[in-house]
């Protein structure tokens, strides 16, 4: 007996679909709880279980609200986790009356996999991220769906309004939990075995790698302060990084540790202060204008070490976006805003896996362009970090609240076989 037999017939109704292992992921849960929470009901009028554990399942559902506003309401949140109506229509394409406009009642994209009906056919949305606008183009005949960012829009781009039309699939969590990405589940944990789970995070990135699959390490200057360089340093030289996006305080550490052997003026293995220990980072940063930059400094031998210095070696793709507070900045730092969000996001979209290491404005920053289908692994001491992450919308990230200084190290021996 639904609860409207309870409380009287309710006025208006939709029918809507739930499919995957809908059970196992606890969508159907989160829908039928969001029904409620919202002052509606439902009325399951199918449900085919998957008994076996890679069998799918299937829920189609009747929704009932006293009013139009209510409902929509419902069927918005159902829509976020993946609930479709039957016999869905084509998206409707309004186009942007001016550039950076987009038209009133434009979809915002969720980090879900997104297909939009166009011509009744399923596109797939190309570069899927959250909180952006989805175009579809004819230009080359044939039609596509792709995401962009507000301020890319331009006069003229056919945007999809509404949620008609659109389809969001949540990644689904199949009860088996094989393959190497199965433990990674989302969620933040500092009392799960440390070593136990690197070793599985060793496993996933030796994985990737195998797969032909691409790694961005997104990293913060405590991984330099914390001693964990050499390891990074040490990753990057074996092929297991493909690309790094951090900040001009990352970089200006690592090579003044190079340089000096001090990282914010304090020595990296003794922990003391030497004299004039302070001045260190800014002397890096003269240095490497000098020289030209990065790269240029690595060439001419005065950058020998590091991780930047391996990056440059190893032709690994690096991003440095800048901020109000950098010294210098160093010339390979990108100053403004807009430009470093769209370097951050080109890498973002390449990514396989994510390593997100003891920062917590570009770990945000990265994980905001991210797909929630790429495997993400957010370690920082604060818990502050990790939780945020996941409260902006990377739910599939693994958080692990410990020390940098040990994890990068101890995977680093892990994926390369040292004691």
């Amino acid at each position: 007996m639904s609860a409207s037999d309870l409380c009287g017939s309710m006025t208006v109704t939709q029918t809507i679909e739930l499919e995957g292992h809908i059970i196992d992921s606890g969508t159907l849960q989160r829908c039928m709880t969001a029904v409620m929470d919202l002052g509606g009901d439902f009325d399951v009028e199918e449900f085919d279980v998957g008994r076996h554990k890679d069998e799918e399942s299937y829920c189609r559902m009747e929704v009932q609200a006293d009013d139009g506003e209510t409902l929509g309401e419902i069927l918005h949140e159902l829509h976020q986790n993946g609930a479709h109506v039957p016999d869905p229509p084509n998206a409707t394409l309004v186009p942007a009356p001016a550039d950076r406009v987009v038209p009133k009642g434009f979809y915002s994209t969720t980090n879900h996999p997104t297909s939009v009906r166009h011509d009744d056919e399923w596109l797939p949305v190309e570069d899927i991220e959250m909180d952006c606008a989805i175009v579809v183009d004819e230009d080359d005949g044939a039609p596509r769906a792709h995401t962009k960012v507000l301020n890319a829009i331009e006069e003229g781009d056919q945007v999809v309004v509404d949620e008609a039309g659109v389809r969001v699939q949540p990644p689904d969590r199949p009860r088996s939990g094989e393959g190497p990405f199965g433990f990674m589940q989302g969620g933040v944990s500092s009392e799960r075995p440390s070593e136990s789970l690197i070793e599985e995070v060793a496993d996933a990135l030796e994985a990737t790698k195998e797969a032909g699959g691409n790694v961005l390490v997104v990293a913060g200057p405590a991984l330099i302060h914390s001693g964990a360089g050499d390891a990074l340093e040490r990753l990057v030289g074996a092929g297991y990084v493909d690309a790094l996006s951090a900040g001009n305080g990352f970089a200006v550490h690592d090579i003044e540790r190079g340089l000096y052997g001090t990282s914010l003026g304090m020595d990296v293995e003794t922990m003391e202060s030497p004299r004039k220990g302070h001045k260190h980072h800014i002397y890096t940063i003269s240095e490497v204008i000098r020289a030209g930059g990065i790269e240029e400094a690595v060439e001419s031998g005065l950058v020998e070490s590091g991780v930047m210095h391996a990056c440059v070696e190893n032709d690994v793709d690096y991003v440095l976006a800048g901020s109000i507070r950098d010294d210098g900045p160093l010339p390979d730092t990108i100053t403004d805003s807009i430009d470093a969000q769209n370097a951050i996001r080109e890498q973002a979209h390449d990514a396989d896996m994510v390593l997100m290491l003891a920062t917590l404005l570009h770990s945000v920053a990265v994980g905001n362009c991210l797909p929630s289908t790429t495997r993400v692994v957010c370690v920082d001491i604060n818990p502050a970090t990790v939780t945020q992450l996941l409260d902006r919308g990377s739910a599939q990230a693994v958080g692990m609240v410990t020390d940098i200084g040990t994890f990068v190290p101890t995977l680093a021996d892990v994926v390369l076989g040292e004691e």
